[in-house]
């Protein structure tokens, strides 16, 4: 009897220090690099102010809740963070349409190589956002004013099945998983089933047979900018919402989220998503110390002195980059054969 509460004990640890925090970590990279794949499939480059560009979408958050509880305009347990979204995505579309007016549509009409030329303009915007965002609020980090709330506390749940570990689920966990898929299930809909959905396949596929088909071309990059600000303002913000706001941080998601898209294969969603996923999980599996976990599942002279920790949490974004190398190395097109748009 004692054996079987061990284990699960130890299950009942495993999920709260890795498998919820790799679901809803990976759920946020999977938004990320779903945001670098739509770029780089429609525009045809690989947007390096991705990163930065989230923290540009949490600060409009950050600062449009901070209004909002200060008038008392809350919502009793849910994030106001959540509520501020709306009007947030409204700010980060007209910046990233600006960016694309003032930087990016001058190389598309000269017809200049869009991945060398885009990647050279994309490193410009992504310092001057990461810069407007710290002029705006600091380089310290900072938590939003109301987003570190609970479903069920670690408390709770050991007092609820009396166990010696508890799980700890957190409002910010339940809502990324949730919109995370929510919002997958929004892009595979939206570019399989609606017109102008097939609209930015069949340019991604071949724009020349586009154009000819009467695609407007314009109205594909404002389209594509807008889903971008969508996933780029919803991942920033339960990022920060997970584990507090730091432009240096943001700053530094851009790797595991380039390595998401080339690990899943570049120009697949479902690539990415499955990517992303992976490098979370590896990134929290490695990192995590494994001393308590085998306590609770071997005999006691076999208990470890040490933490049984693989890799210091401070070498975690090496981690992403370790698992890019060797994809590269071994299979360039990714776990899924890179496809440009593809809905399957």
């Amino acid at each position: 009897m004692s054996d079987s509460i061990d284990i699960i004990n130890a299950f009942a640890l495993m999920t709260n220090f890795v498998i919820l925090p790799a679901l809803s970590y990976g759920s946020q990279l999977a938004l990320g690099a779903l945001a670098v794949t739509l770029v780089y499939s429609i525009l045809r480059f690989s947007n390096f102010a991705q990163g930065d560009s989230m923290a540009f979408g949490t600060m409009l958050v950050i600062l449009i809740s901070g209004y909002m509880i200060s008038k008392g305009w809350t919502i009793t347990g849910f994030p106001t963070a959540i509520l501020a979204i709306p009007l947030a995505l409204i700010g980060m579309s007209i910046y990233l349409l600006t960016m694309d007016r003032l930087v990016y549509r001058h190389y598309r009409k000269i017809k200049a190589k869009q991945n060398i030329v885009g990647i050279t303009a994309s490193i410009g915007v992504m310092f001057v956002t990461g810069g407007i965002v710290r002029f705006i609020l600091g380089a310290s980090a900072q938590r939003f004013g109301d987003g570190e709330r609970f479903i069920f506390s670690v408390r709770e749940f050991k007092a609820f099945t009396g166990l010696e570990q508890g799980i700890a689920f957190k409002t910010s966990q339940f809502l990324t998983i949730t919109l995370a898929i929510l919002l997958v299930a929004f892009l595979f809909y939206f570019l399989q089933k609606t017109k102008t959905g097939k609209a930015m396949r069949a340019y991604s596929d071949n724009t020349e047979l586009a154009l000819l088909s009467g695609i407007d071309p314009d109205k594909v990059v404002q389209i594509t900018w807008l889903l971008v600000a969508l996933f780029t303002t919803i991942a920033g913000t339960l990022y920060g919402l997970d584990k507090g706001f730091a432009p240096q941080q943001y700053h530094l998601l851009l790797l595991p989220i380039f390595a998401s898209v080339i690990v899943g294969g570049i120009g697949s969603p479902i690539g990415a998503i499955a990517g992303a996923f992976l490098v979370a999980f590896s990134e929290i599996l490695l990192t995590y110390a494994y001393k308590k976990f085998l306590i609770y599942l071997l005999p006691l002279s076999m208990h470890p002195s040490s933490l049984v920790q693989l890799i210091g949490t401070e070498y975690k974004y090496a981690i992403s980059f370790v698992i890019l190398v060797i994809v590269l190395l071994i299979r360039p097109t990714g776990i899924f054969k890179g496809k440009v748009i593809d809905g399957e």
